[in-house]
């Protein structure tokens, strides 16, 4: 073949070398969300203790009577610039224990606000959880897209575990061995490996819900499809509630003191979870009482409505559930490790950091074989290790910039800035000192954050404390690793 054939030759090695620069590039790109959505749902196990920790002042109860929330009700109603749709009040818990009211309005406007013992609205700060909330469940994308691609996350970390497990036959046999200390690729899936197979139950449980949340819109339309010709709302019928008679006419707000009065003789023993309010200002007026059984079970809360006349006219008892009910109501305690108290929580956090790892631990073992067999890739190492040890400096920025503000804005400006200036590190910085430099200034803010949040808030509760010991322990533990790494450097230069 003459040079002028190879010239001609379609598609051109250039071309080719393009595409493939393209394709790595949208691998890494779906790596990287991949990777934030695992380290945020890690941090959003703690998403209560960090909303005490934003609210160190706000009063804390242990219960809400029926005179104030409706007191608190109406305040919120009054406080909107438009008809309410839907208001719901949520009762203190035990691991936040004040009362909350949120309204949703029919112009959009969704406000929240916290609630002392009387029923007087108290502002409360969320930026930062609303913040975390957000990234993790939607990246702050339209909520549509951005549920659907969180969901696909979720889907594509159940095939890689699946199809991990298929293409490894003696990973079981395998599941303590360990090559440390020898070849970085061999180091790297060793580990990767280890983990995927010591937490496997974790892993599968978490992705498994996370597609299911994230994609639900579609599994609700398939069947709707399926089974009712695509009358969706049927679907719906069969896990939730059903509305009241509608009569739009315009009324006086719901009184919800008969309610409260009946559901106590009702359930006498019962504990409030929470309640809902549809159309408050219509005829067709209802109240939803969600109410916990006292069983150990995940799906534990019965279902009582009341209409506007405080007539009961639904009843659904948690342990009558059918299957499709109880898989509904346990995803998100599932998915977000929210039952069994703190110990499950932190048992969840530590898993979802070995789940982080593993995100991250694809694109590693990845970029080492490439360099293994001479096709290094030094440009997208940089910016990986960018990625990786730039996001948690950008969510710890995040949550700085929450201190000073209400507003989920300026959060969400910080991430963005740190996020874009960190990846800009990868064009001008080398990989290992992109890692140190993010790991000390992580560390260091970590440090810096809980010092400053002590000094702005004091010490009104004491899981606040708590959180600031966390996030102190957290950073000390990234400037040791930093302190580590740097001594056998060291070390490897004396004898090299």
């Amino acid at each position: 073949m003459t040079r002028k054939d190879k010239s001609t030759r379609f598609p051109s090695p250039d071309l080719v070398r393009a595409v493939l620069k393209g394709h790595s590039g949208l691998g890494i790109a779906f790596a990287a969300i991949l990777y934030l959505v695992c380290l945020t749902g890690t941090v959003a196990v703690f998403l209560n203790e960090f909303q005490r920790w934003e609210n160190p002042d706000l009063p804390r109860m242990e219960s809400f009577s029926g005179e104030a929330a409706q007191a608190a009700y109406l305040a919120a109603m009054a406080r909107s610039r438009a008809p309410v749709e839907h208001v719901f009040v949520r009762m203190p818990q035990d691991d936040r224990p004040w009362p909350m009211v949120r309204i949703d309005a029919e112009d959009g406007q969704r406000t929240t606000w916290a609630a002392d013992a009387d029923g007087r609205l108290v502002p409360m700060r969320q930026g930062w959880t609303e913040f975390l909330a957000r990234l993790h469940i939607n990246l702050h994308l339209p909520q549509s897209w951005g549920i659907f691609i969180v969901g696909l996350t979720g889907v594509a970390l159940l095939s890689s575990l699946i199809s991990g497990l298929l293409a490894h036959p003696r990973i079981f046999r395998d599941a303590f061995h360990l090559r440390l200390g020898g070849a970085r690729r061999l180091q790297e899936a060793d580990l990767h490996n280890r983990i995927g197979v010591w937490a496997l139950p974790f892993h599968v449980t978490v992705s498994l819900t996370g597609a299911l949340l994230g994609l639900s819109a579609i599994i609700i339309g398939a069947l709707g499809l399926a089974v009712f010709q695509g009358d969706t709302a049927k679907v719906y019928a069969l896990f939730t509630p059903p509305h009241p008679v509608e009569d739009v006419r315009p009324a006086a707000p719901i009184d919800l003191r008969p309610a409260f009065a009946k559901i106590a003789r009702q359930v006498p023993d019962g504990r409030i979870r929470y309640l809902a309010i549809e159309h408050p200002e219509e005829q067709g007026a209802a109240v939803m009482f969600e109410m916990e059984d006292g069983s150990s079970r995940l799906t534990n809360a019965d279902t009582y409505a009341f209409d506007r006349a405080g007539t009961l006219y639904y009843v659904q008892k948690a342990a009558n559930n059918n299957v499709g009910q109880q898989i509904l109501g346990s995803l998100g305690l599932l998915h977000f490790g929210w039952f069994g108290g703190g110990t499950i929580k932190i048992a969840y956090a530590l898993l979802g950091l070995g789940l982080t790892y593993l995100a991250a631990g694809g694109v590693n073992i990845w970029l080492a074989r490439r360099r293994d067999k001479g096709r290094a890739a030094p440009g997208w190492e940089r910016v990986w290790a960018a990625t990786v040890w730039g996001q948690p400096l950008a969510l710890c920025g995040a949550a700085f910039a929450a201190l000073f503000t209400r507003s989920i804005t300026i959060p969400i400006w910080a991430w963005g800035a740190i996020s874009l200036a960190t990846l800009g590190m990868a064009g001008i910085l080398a990989v290992t000192t992109i890692s140190r430099s993010l790991r000390l200034a992580t560390g260091m803010a970590l440090v810096a954050l809980a010092a400053a949040h002590f000094m702005i808030f004091g010490a009104g509760d004491g899981m606040a404390l708590v959180v600031d010991g966390g996030l102190v322990l957290t950073g000390l533990f990234l400037l040791a690793t930093l302190a580590g790494s740097l001594s056998l450097s060291g070390r490897k230069a004396l004898l090299g």
